[in-house]
């Protein structure tokens, strides 16, 4: 008998063993994910049949590109204030103050018996008698897609207030909330304790809850900054690897404490290195030099998230309010205030960085213009399939350079080489980049990726002509020898 217990522990101990709980999350995100996200437009208030509708149009016009993730953001457990009817849709304000002796002003969270979210079903009528988001997934799931959804960290205070159990445990709501630890911005949720005994068992229940609504993709918001929750984030790390279903996690908000970058790296697909970037100029400069910073961690399954792209219709009547080129008189629907040469630069950016590709306009209401800079097939090959990305520097340059940039990267074989000249200066400008700096021996032929210009044959000085005000122009370089 004694022998038997032996042959127990060290097969319990065995490698084998070890591996059956080992997360292999890294090799779920091999390339930066892709998709579309409902906040920059539609804020916290999308409705089912209007997601339903973006669906049809990304699966249309950017799946056969590669953007296969739909994801609802922020608040879809908020049914909004009393009266309001999506039939006649408005966007509402839900970072409004949310605290118990206003409840009576709003309908309420709508939550579970065990202090779980569920969708509001006024706004999601396919939720209704606890189905949660099971039948939408599987709508996005038909479309060859993915299906995401924004959570809050925490629990959310109705469940505190009602003292719900922890499913499947003998704890209680009241056991495992950290009263102290909330969101600066919104608050429906207090903190989880990671330390106390059931706050494991309560995050395993949200994403057993996820995983049978067919969920693939969770952004987890008021988690990464300004307070860097490690032990939420490793409470989630192990529910999502015991949950069954391969969930790809997005830390937000930004802008990530580099000090975290290990951690963070490890643990989960995507991370916010920006705080929230709107259709700003002045958003696009600071986002150059958080990526820049980051660049070493691209890779791996783990990418630097530069943030949503503001591309196309925003700000659907009015909100998010405070987000325009200049303030609150900026409180429109509009169209991105970015031009045309803006949005180049930031999708070349994002793409030489690699960082995910998450769009935030309406797809239904976007100009073909929009669909044409996210759709362009050879600066999108960079994001999906490039090694060695970086920013270069050449003698006497600063690192915040204020009136160009230049980023570079390669092919996996090393066959094709990317080099983009990026003009921060609002008048035209010419960059020259010698190719000793990055020890690029040879002669080579380019081609520029947006105009379709074809290069001369380029051995060491490599000119780039009258580059617009705050635009772009990248080429992809081959040998002149066919080599």
């Amino acid at each position: 008998m004694r022998y038997l217990f032996i042959l127990f522990i060290f097969l319990m101990l065995s490698p084998a063993s070890f591996s059956q709980n080992k997360s292999d999350h890294k090799t779920w995100a091999v390339t930066p994910p892709m998709g579309w996200n409902s906040y920059d437009a539609y804020y916290g208030s999308i409705t089912e049949k209007q997601f339903l509708q973006e669906v049809d149009v990304i699966a249309k016009r950017l799946l056969p590109v590669g953007y296969e993730y739909a994801v609802i953001d922020y608040c879809w457990f908020n049914p909004g204030p009393n009266g309001w009817d999506p039939d006649k849709w408005i966007t509402f304000d839900v970072d409004r103050p949310y605290t118990n002796k206003d409840r009576g002003l709003f309908n309420g969270m709508v939550i579970d018996g065990y202090g779980r979210l569920l969708p509001a079903v006024n706004r999601f009528p396919s939720a209704a008698d606890g189905k949660g988001f099971k039948k939408i997934g599987d709508y996005v799931h038909s479309k060859g897609m993915k299906f995401g959804i924004h959570v809050m960290r925490g629990i959310p205070r109705d469940a505190v207030w009602k003292n719900t159990p922890v499913l499947g445990t003998k704890y209680f709501a009241k056991d495992i909330a950290s009263l102290t630890d909330t969101c600066a911005w919104n608050e429906s949720m207090y903190g989880v304790d990671a330390t106390k005994p059931g706050a494991q068992a309560y995050y395993n229940s949200l994403l057993n809850l996820y995983a049978s609504w067919g969920v693939d993709f969770i952004k987890v918001d008021d988690i990464a900054s300004p307070v860097y929750h490690k032990g939420e984030i490793d409470l989630l790390r192990k529910a999502i690897d015991q949950c069954g279903r391969k969930i790809v996690i997005s830390l937000s908000p930004g802008d990530a404490v580099i000090g975290f970058a290990n951690e963070m790296d490890s643990k989960t697909n995507m991370y916010r290195v920006s705080n929230d970037v709107w259709d700003r100029w002045r958003d696009i400069l600071h986002v150059f030099d958080l990526l820049n910073t980051w660049s070493p961690f691209i890779g791996n399954g783990g990418w630097p998230d530069a943030d949503m792209i503001p591309f196309g219709k925003l700000c659907l009547t009015g909100y998010p309010y405070a987000h325009g080129p200049n303030s609150k008189s900026d409180k429109r629907e509009h169209e991105s205030f970015l031009n045309y040469e803006e949005q180049k630069t930031m999708m070349t950016l994002w793409c030489m960085a690699r960082s995910p590709l998450i769009w935030g306009g309406a797809p239904s209401q976007s100009s073909d213009s929009a669909f044409s800079v996210l759709g362009n097939k050879e600066i999108l090959e960079i994001n999906k399939n490039t090694i060695n990305n970086h920013q270069i520097y050449q003698p006497n340059q600063r690192a915040d350079n204020k009136d160009y940039r230049i980023w570079v990267a390669e092919s996996p074989d090393k066959k094709s080489k990317y080099i983009a000249f990026f003009n921060l200066k609002d008048t035209p400008l010419d960059l020259v980049f010698k190719t000793e700096w990055e020890l690029w021996n040879g002669s080579y032929v380019g081609i520029e990726l947006w105009t379709k210009e074809q290069t001369g044959t380029i051995t060491k000085d490599f000119k780039a002509g009258n580059i617009p005000p705050h635009g772009v122009k990248v080429y992809r370089l081959r040998s002149a020898l066919g080599i």
